[in-house]
């Protein structure tokens, strides 16, 4: 069985599929750069993760929170921002359905939005990364099932 935490991040993943703007350029991953073609798109990945005890028992609940990242890219020679304005709307408006993504988390919410731009290339490369914060509960001993 899958860890909670990609049970999570699949849940995303399928959210943010089939948005107005960037349809079905969902990448689960960050580790390989976007090919032009898959322009505009996103990539979905978790980064952080903190884990404390919610209980003093002999099998102990971990209380984790963890990022889930949703980084949009676009390429253009004009309009770029708003575009991932566009996208980021797209993007909270449909994380913002359910907020227990799936029934694996207690609560998911927007933590951060951040804007990088690049002018490398034939046309500048604009990227707006939406970082989610989710937290869940599982039992120490078993990470993938939600309690």
């Amino acid at each position: 069985m899958p860890h909670t935490r990609q049970n999570i991040r699949d849940n995303v993943v399928t959210v943010c599929t089939s948005l107005t703007t960037t349809a079905a350029r969902v990448y689960r991953s960050r580790v390989y750069p976007l090919a032009h073609a898959k322009l505009p798109g996103l990539c979905i990945y978790s980064q952080n993760e903190d884990s404390l005890p919610g209980t003093m028992t002999a099998t102990r609940f971990l209380e984790r929170t963890v990022e889930i990242v949703i980084e949009a890219f676009v390429r253009g020679t004009a309009n770029y921002d708003n575009t991932l304005d566009t996208i980021a709307s797209e993007i909270e408006v449909a994380m913002s359905a359910s907020t227990t993504r799936g029934g694996y988390a207690k609560d998911s919410y927007l933590t951060r939005t951040e804007f990088e731009f690049s002018d490398e290339g034939d046309q500048p490369i604009a990227m707006a990364r939406l970082v989610y914060t989710v937290e869940y509960r599982t039992a120490e001993n078993n990470a993938t099932t939600a309690v």
